[in-house]
């Protein structure tokens, strides 16, 4: 089978591309942002890729349109082939029906979802279960370095996906890993996000129940016991097994750490069942391997074979990543554009380095949410542990700098991203960590602070 990809670039969409790939279809795709690391993991599998959405792509007449929910409906003519689909009449399906119908069907899946964590969890747990020997499929928002690719088929009944609450496609409007009907599913937090597809946060519980729906009275799921957002999804009614994690005193049964976060003591109650050390920092990756181990109990590995298992785990691309160092002064890639993540990210680095050593936090806004300002009043509360902050503006229809106002002078706003990288360079001293955090390529500015660095 032929499929086209629309949207191929995006982190799920090229994960959905490689395992389609790996299925002996022919895959190709377009997307009108093509950077890496998707692209580079696509062309190195021989999937050929197209900048935009031209109607002229008919001409390729593959067997089937798999559709990205970056794709809408638009009168500015965003989108030509879709249109050109629609008035063809040609088939197409959405990329989570795709592959619930191709690659999910008749396996265990084993699905993380939550606001934050969601792709490091995802590794983790993948990882786990191969260092078990269960030679897992997988498909995350990200590449695991244990891996070196986003998305494998694998050799064995266990699938383990990322599961995002963002909706479909323009004609699916339901939250995408509701298609995936998992047997073990990990809530791992629940906050709001997604602000151009969900009004509130109750509007995100229900979605969660409608995951929450979907798992059999087989299945287990792996709850945090601090979210207080999940107690209330799991109160709409729940039918299947519930491990929880992550509770601050002992609780009968729930799984806790004791320790630091880069060695801590994996407990059930107060009985010690492993034991993990790692050089991952912050106390929200403790929660992640809480949940990771918990899930992979379900499918038979033993809490202390997990927990050694992530003694080996090296993190995924774009999480504090080091991209290079010039004049003692380092550039780090991260993913974070969540308010939450990026206090996170920064408090980590922060817990990293020496006190002396200044953190100056360069982030754009770009996801949906941020583009709209909802959460902008947080901004001075994530960024409170930087010694600066620089904001690009490019994009944004609200005052980055007004937002920033509480920050006084620690807050720096640059109209592009070459103005950023000007800016930066000229406050940059050696011992400075410069760490730069989108969802998106960012104009590729690590590459352009380190060039000017020089």
């Amino acid at each position: 089978m032929h499929i086209h990809i629309l949207g191929i670039c995006g982190t799920f969409m090229g994960g959905l591309a490689a395992l389609a790939r790996e299925a002996g279809h022919r895959v190709t795709g377009c997307d009108a942002n093509v950077y890496p690391p998707m692209s580079t993991q696509l062309e190195a599998l021989g999937i050929d890729l197209i900048e935009g959405y031209g109607a002229d792509q008919l001409d390729l007449k593959p067997d089937l349109f798999v559709v990205g929910n970056v794709v809408t409906r638009s009168s500015e003519g965003r989108f030509p082939l879709m249109e050109a689909i629609l008035d063809a009449g040609l088939p197409y399906t959405s990329g989570p029906q795709w592959l619930a119908e191709h690659v999910l069907q008749g396996r265990h899946v084993l699905a993380v979802a939550g606001t934050h964590g969601k792709t490091t969890t995802t590794s983790m747990l993948a990882w786990i279960l191969e260092a078990a020997g269960l030679a897992p499929g997988f498909l995350i928002g990200g590449v695991p370095q244990n891996f070196g690719v986003s998305a494998r088929l694998g050799g064995g009944r266990y699938f383990v996906i990322e599961a995002d609450e963002y909706d479909t496609a323009f004609f699916d409007k339901r939250s995408k890993f509701v298609h995936y009907r998992p047997r073990t599913a990990v809530l791992n937090n629940l906050e709001h996000d997604h602000a151009d597809i969900f009004p509130d946060l109750a509007a995100i519980e229900t979605q969660f129940h409608h995951l929450v729906r979907t798992v059999p009275p087989s299945g287990r799921l792996v709850v945090n016991a601090r979210e207080e957002s999940l107690q209330r999804v799991l109160g709409r009614g729940c039918w299947s097994e519930v491990q929880r994690f992550g509770a601050r005193k002992e609780e009968p049964g729930a799984l806790r750490a004791r320790g630091e976060p880069t060695s801590f003591d994996v407990l059930r109650g107060s009985l010690k069942v492993g034991h993990v050390s790692w050089e991952l920092l912050g106390e929200h990756n403790q929660l992640n391997a809480l949940a990771a181990i918990a899930a992979a109990e379900h499918v038979g590995v033993d809490p202390e074979a997990a927990a050694t298992a992530l003694c080996g785990f090296k993190s995924v691309r774009r999480r504090l990543e080091l991209r290079g160092e010039v004049r003692g002064i380092k550039v780090y890639d991260d993913f974070a554009h969540h308010p939450t993540a990026i206090h996170t990210t920064v408090d980590g680095l922060r817990r990293r380095i020496a006190p002396a050593e200044r953190i100056l936090a360069i982030f754009e806004p770009r996801s949906n949410t941020m583009k709209l300002g909802t959460m902008k009043a947080q901004l001075p509360w994530a960024l409170e542990e930087a010694d600066l902050s620089f904001c690009n503006q490019d994009g944004l229809t609200w005052d980055a700098r007004e937002a920033l106002a509480p920050l006084g002078d620690q807050a720096v706003v640059g109209a592009s991203v070459d103005d950023l990288v000007r800016l930066v360079v000229a406050a940059a001293k050696p011992g400075d960590h410069l760490l730069c955090m989108s969802n998106g390529g960012f104009g590729g500015i690590h590459e352009k602070l380190l060039a000017a660095l020089k």
